[in-house]
């Protein structure tokens, strides 16, 4: 995208969740029930679960270390109940996770199926809660009960959000790593040395979910998920999404905007999580051929969770073909940092403009056919200075963006936080907020709103609905 606002880029945080981090600790150690179960080769008689979490207000990131204290298995299920109805699970990592009411139910992945005698797995997920949010008291691994008494109480977290969060390093939530090998590690200790050749392993056509997990390091490559290799998870195995760091300095001066990303995530129902996607090609304070993209995304029904992708002008690119879930991520960028002619749902994301004199933050090109482009859910708006943020600006006449109850910053220009671009008016653009709160957040002739009956027709479920019902939100 043209910059027509050139400016001294300022380093910014790198951080994924806000700040109000506390740890609460079970450990529940076995009593040795005896039970068969499907998926076993033989029958475990014990297990033992530690379940630990980093809360904040109305959400959590959970870790689980499940050990296997009986006989050897291969294919696991771990249930449990949670206490509150207000208790969710909205997205997971190394495992098949499902909720039916109050009841969970995580199922191995192909390459953690199999846990021996004494051996443990690390899973987790990223949930939501309203009222309170205590631990799970009980556990099943295959049908035996995991028995015994927690370690430490479950304090209940404030419920009182804050107004201008704080994105930081030590805010980033808990992930815990797998057991077993890697699929990738840079150092020698997994199948293969880059991600691009475990995906390059993937057969072409797949029709079931590949996980590749990822060992922390750094990874200088040009990662693509082809077209014809659906399923792919991308999975760093590091404590954050800060330990796996996929980077490359192309910019469009030598390679064209489009083709500067450092990942192009093709295949239909790709997923990014615990990991992070930069383009640490670095502004020179020209106007010209500064676009360096990071993350180059044409995957329909994709899902980034717990994603870090940096950049400066151009960093998240957003094609027609693409529908987006990003849920409980982060990203930073200078100019148009969030664009393209394709649908995406940031929820619960931290977005940073880094560049000491502010530019707009997403440059849609909507069809005028489409009745969707982006939608800003529920997330936090901040940047280097105040009054300098614009929301957007028009890279097409019939550009759809909303920013919908999410906290704004007082980086945001509250006069005029809409922008005109090569010709389009803002006016003419679908451009509207809803129920914004945050310093940046007002109401003016400047700043289109939704009514409440408006509201109803946008919403993260209606956005990627499609023509297929695809219902990514929990």
């Amino acid at each position: 995208m043209p910059d027509t606002t050139p400016g001294t880029a300022v380093p910014g945080p790198y951080g994924g969740r806000r700040g109000g981090t506390a740890a609460l600790a079970a450990a529940l150690v076995v009593g040795g029930l005896a039970a068969g179960a499907p998926g076993t080769a033989t029958a475990a008689t014990g297990c033992a679960v530690t379940y630990t979490t980093s809360d904040w207000p109305g959400g959590f990131s959970a870790a689980v270390t499940v050990q296997n204290l009986g006989s050897a298995i291969d294919g696991w299920t771990l249930a449990f109940t949670f206490p509150s109805s207000g208790q969710k699970v909205t997205t997971g990592w190394s495992a098949t996770w499902s909720q039916s009411g109050q009841n969970v139910t995580a199922t191995n992945v192909d390459y953690n199926a199999a846990i021996a005698t004494g051996g443990s797995v690390s899973i987790g997920f990223n949930g939501s809660w309203s009222g309170a949010n205590p631990k799970p008291t009980a556990f099943t691994l295959n049908g035996v009960t995991c028995t015994g008494s927690t370690t430490t109480s479950s304090p209940t977290p404030s419920v009182t959000p804050t107004m201008t969060p704080t994105v930081s390093p030590s805010a980033t939530p808990t992930v815990t790593p797998t057991t077993g090998k890697p699929t990738v590690a840079a150092d020698g200790t997994g199948t293969y040395r880059t991600v691009q050749a475990a995906i390059d392993a993937v057969p072409t056509g797949n029709s079931s979910r590949k996980v590749i997990t990822i060992k922390p390091g750094t990874y200088r490559e040009i990662v693509t998920i082809p077209a014809n290799k659906p399923y792919i998870t991308l999975q760093g195995l590091g404590s954050s999404a800060r330990d796996v760091l996929i980077v490359n300095n192309h910019a469009a001066g030598a390679y064209g905007t489009f083709n500067s990303a450092t990942a192009f995530v093709n295949g239909h129902d790709s997923a990014l999580t615990n990991l992070t996607v930069s383009n640490d090609y670095v502004e020179d304070g020209s106007t010209v051929n500064q676009q360096a993209v990071a993350l180059n995304l044409n995957a329909d029904r994709a899902i980034l969770s717990n994603v870090r992708l940096l950049g400066d002008q151009d960093t998240f690119l957003i094609n027609a073909s693409a529908r987006a879930y990003v849920r409980s991520s982060y990203i930073e960028g200078t100019v148009d940092f969030i664009f393209g002619d394709g649908t995406a749902v940031l929820h619960d994301c931290d977005i940073y403009e880094k560049r000491s004199s502010g530019a707009p933050i997403t440059a849609a090109r909507t069809d005028a056919a489409k009745p969707y482009g982006f939608l800003i859910y529920k997330s936090r708006i901040s940047g280097a200075t105040g009054d300098t943020t614009q929301l957007g600006r028009p890279w097409g006449p019939n550009a759809q963006v909303l920013y919908r109850e999410s906290t704004l910053s007082s980086t945001i220009k509250t006069s005029q936080p809409w922008t005109d671009m090569s010709g389009n008016s803002w006016k003419n653009a679908r451009f509207f907020e809803y129920r914004n709160t945050g310093a940046g957040a007002t109401v003016n002739a400047n700043r289109p709103q939704l009514s409440d009956a408006q509201a109803a027709n946008y919403t993260p479920q209606k956005y990627l609905a499609g023509s297929d019902g695809w219902n990514p939100v929990s």
